[in-house]
């Protein structure tokens, strides 16, 4: 179950419209439909949608999982960059969720996995097999799935631990003014906007990037982010935050269009210890064709 206490700032808010501000992946509809199945409750204490909260109120939503027979092995290509007994390595391509979820019941990571693989970990649940951590749809790049428990929970501790070795090449509107920086700035749900990520002090995590600036255009940067920690949308927000919002992201930066489906973002550098042998593993991806393209553009017009 998922549960929130409501500040001094969120009262007399109804809790159908509060639910889905701080839940962020669901719409207002799926939450009324939880209210009615008494899914949802306040002090422990089934409501209704137009309850209106208080401070101090404890929300509880109790939230349906996806049904296991919902999520179908597909044949979906897969470009493998390591695989063996204990996981797999896939350097995933724009466009492409990474597990299931309302409104992705196919076509996802996971269901490619599940075509390619023999086994995932089965630690979260049998909507998201073997995924120890996540990137974003329109992101490309490195991604680790866990084949077995064991391994799993491996890798998690090490991502828990900071000691994972992550590292991101972005193209960010404007010049930076500095060759290295750190972004260090706690992200948590805009209430403003449901599916967006900001940087405050309400209800957030502790948030930091690192980044070094590795080439300049006449409006735009090319830079190297090491992420510390592992927000949701956490690269996209920090840059936006100091300014410099990532090329071709809507969401948080500029509507003008660029010749790329999304973000401007590649997971180029994954590295950890093995969990079985211990042995210290690091694997790189080249940028995808649309943000060498892009990169090739902004040269030739410098």
């Amino acid at each position: 179950m998922k549960q929130w206490t409501i500040d001094e700032t969120q009262i007399n808010e109804r809790i159908d419209k509060m639910i889905v501000l701080l839940h962020g992946d669901t719409s207002r509809t799926h939450v009324q439909k939880w209210i009615q199945d008494g899914l949802v409750t306040v002090n422990e204490q089934a409501i209704k949608a137009n309850y209106k909260v208080q401070q101090g109120d404890v929300i509880g939503v109790m939230e349906p999982e996806l049904a296991s027979t919902e999520v179908k092995a597909e044949n979906i290509p897969l470009d493998v960059v390591y695989e063996d007994a204990d996981l797999i390595v896939v350097n995933k391509p724009r466009g492409m969720v990474v597990h299931p979820a309302p409104g992705h019941s196919s076509g996802t990571l996971v269901n490619a996995l599940l075509y390619h693989c023999t086994d995932l970990s089965g630690i979260n649940d049998e909507v998201r097999p073997g995924i120890v951590h996540r990137i974003d749809k329109d992101t490309t790049g490195l991604i680790v799935a866990a084949k077995n428990d064991h391994a799993h929970e491996h890798l998690s501790k090490q991502l828990m631990n900071k000691t994972t070795k992550r590292q991101y090449k972005a193209i960010v509107h404007g010049v930076l003014s500095h060759k290295k920086g750190t972004i260090d700035a706690p992200i948590g749900r805009d209430l403003k906007d449901r599916q967006k990520m900001a940087v405050t002090d309400r209800n957030s995590k502790q948030a930091v990037t690192h980044f070094t600036l590795e080439e300049t255009f006449r409006a735009f940067s090319y830079v190297t982010c090491e992420l510390e920690t592992g927000r949701t949308h956490q690269i996209r927000v920090h840059f936006q935050y100091i300014e410099h919002p990532l090329a071709g992201d809507p969401k948080y930066g500029y509507k003008k269009t660029l010749p790329i489906a999304g973000q401007a973002l590649h997971a180029e550098t994954l590295g950890f210890v093995h969990p079985r042998t211990n042995e210290e593993l690091l694997f790189t991806a080249p940028v995808p064709e649309d943000m060498e393209t892009l990169l090739q553009d902004l040269r030739k017009q410098d």
